[in-house]
């Protein structure tokens, strides 16, 4: 039985039938500028085909999100890791779901990079997974550039050779790539090359339209055509559309883009002073960005001294209300609560760890803590965990305990950041910043709390990875935790 949709009329009235079987197997290049109706046309051939064949569609403006709440296309968020994109699509082929790759919002950079995962993970599926699939690709010309622009070369080298994949051999594995672009002259050559049915429609640019024409097999003369097309006018070529050029007028949609061209409306009319105060005055509510000044801690010898005679005369003073206020059993709770009072100064965190510990120690014999003050090396490891800030809190009991006894097992400086990232992956809570890392390290640089997590990652305690929005997530190998996806830079 052969499958033909309707996409629009011809001249006569007559009706544009696409053969869809075909299509299937020789793949469909759109050409046009902005404005021409490409957009229009892709979304005419999906809503026609939606009954008939899987989909999926490479969206990098979020134009076709509109389709999942008439045609049942799920929606995929370009959010995780590229691995988890990978699994998505492995996901897709096997269930059978038609969805939409939404890139809004990324990059250009990152935009190739998940467009290039996801693909992947349509291509490498299993042969029995290997059903028809429409794999239709927006603006392709992002990520099958002709040549290298401002994006790395690891993504275009990726994105190209996914698009070339799907291009050249997706056929025998289901996958039928239809590809639209603004500009021919942008897009990379052997992916074009591969698709045997041809869109084209309004273009201005001489080179766009000599290689229109060539594409069809027009004479030069006759590109001029492509110029006084009207929106949503294309000629037609190939197996499944024509065996010889034809003016095709593309038919209505039932759903449609969320953007689409804004409409001219007239300014609001306003008094000038009164413009000026809305545009000079922040607005209630209005974020206002807050430049954080450091200073230098600065703690003389006249303090440290100061401290430990006032710390000789109370403890040699007879003050029975302080042996009452602590019992001996309640030794490690006591370390806490001191511990806790020298950090409630925020300049505390950053102090050596020789002007903390004197200042610790008197703490210890003002509350005549029994047995002493711990040793300098016990010390280091309750203030690593103590500048971190963890509590506990509503967290289970049984997992936090896993969790203390791995980092028992870490270097004295990494024990306070790791139940801080195990805190995070226990909560679902997003990964802590590299300022709040460095401040649990007991450092005010950034860049230090970066190369902590990055030795650690090195030494195996833990995986970083970078999701698709550029935010950080920390594995914890031993735990098998997970954070929420953060951001680096957050203050």
């Amino acid at each position: 039985m052969t499958v033909s949709i309707d996409i629009g009329e011809m001249a006569g009235n007559a009706r544009a039938q696409m053969d869809l079987e075909e299509l299937l197997a020789t793949r469909l290049l759109v050409q046009g500028n902005s404005g021409s109706g490409k957009s229009h046309l892709l979304r005419r051939l999906l809503e026609q085909s939606a009954k008939w064949v899987q989909q999926a569609i490479i969206d990098p403006e979020g134009d076709f999100v509109t389709l999942a709440d008439h045609y049942g296309h799920v929606v995929v968020d370009a959010v995780g890791t590229e691995k988890d994109l990978q699994m998505i699509a492995a996901r897709v082929r096997q269930h059978r779901v038609s969805v939409v790759l939404n890139l809004e919002g990324l990059d250009a950079d990152r935009q190739m990079k998940a467009a290039a995962a996801f693909l992947d993970g349509l291509f490498e599926a299993d042969r029995e997974l290997w059903y028809p699939m429409l794999v239709i690709v927006d603006e392709a010309q992002l990520f099958a550039p002709a040549v290298a622009g401002e994006v790395t070369e690891e993504a275009r080298r990726r994105s190209l050779g996914a698009m070339t994949n799907l291009m050249c051999r997706g056929r025998k594995r289901g996958l039928a790539g239809v590809i639209a672009t603004q500009r021919l002259a942008k897009l990379a050559k052997n992916v074009a090359a591969e698709a045997s049915n041809f869109l084209m429609g309004r273009t201005f640019l001489d080179i766009d339209m000599a290689r229109a024409a060539d594409l069809l097999g027009m004479e030069r003369r006759q590109a001029e055509a492509f110029r006084n097309l009207d929106r949503g006018h294309f000629i037609a070529l190939g197996p499944a559309l024509s065996r010889r050029p034809i003016p095709v007028k593309i038919g209505p949609v039932e759903t449609s883009g969320r953007g689409g061209s804004p409409k001219l409306m007239p300014l609001p009319e306003q008094p000038k002073e009164e413009a000026k105060d809305l545009i000079f005055t922040p607005s209630e509510g209005e974020a206002v960005p807050v430049r954080q000044r450091f200073s230098e801690p600065r703690v003389s010898t006249e303090d440290v001294l100061s401290r430990l005679s006032n710390a000789e005369d109370v403890a040699a003073a007879d003050v029975p209300q302080a042996e009452n206020l602590f019992d001996v059993g309640d030794r490690e709770e006591k370390i806490d609560v001191i511990l806790s009072e020298i950090l409630e100064d925020p300049e505390a965190a950053f102090q050596p760890i020789a002007s903390l510990y004197q200042d610790f120690q008197v703490r210890c014999r003002i509350a005549k803590l029994t047995g002493g003050a711990p040793d300098l090396q016990r010390f280091r490891e309750r203030l690593s965990v103590a500048r971190a800030g963890v509590e506990k809190g509503d967290i289970d009991e049984s997992e936090w305990k896993q969790a203390e006894l791995i980092a028992g097992e870490l270097p004295d400086d990494m024990r306070g950041v790791y139940l801080l990232l195990a805190k995070a992956a226990l909560a679902k809570a997003p990964c802590p910043g590299n300022l709040e890392i460095a401040t649990a390290y007991g450092t005010r640089s950034p860049g230090r709390g970066r190369w902590l997590l990055s030795h650690m990652e090195e030494r195996g305690f833990l995986v970083c990875a970078t999701d698709l929005r550029g935010n950080r997530i920390v594995t914890l190998t031993d735990l098998g935790w997970q954070t929420a996806p953060g951001d680096e830079a957050a203050a």
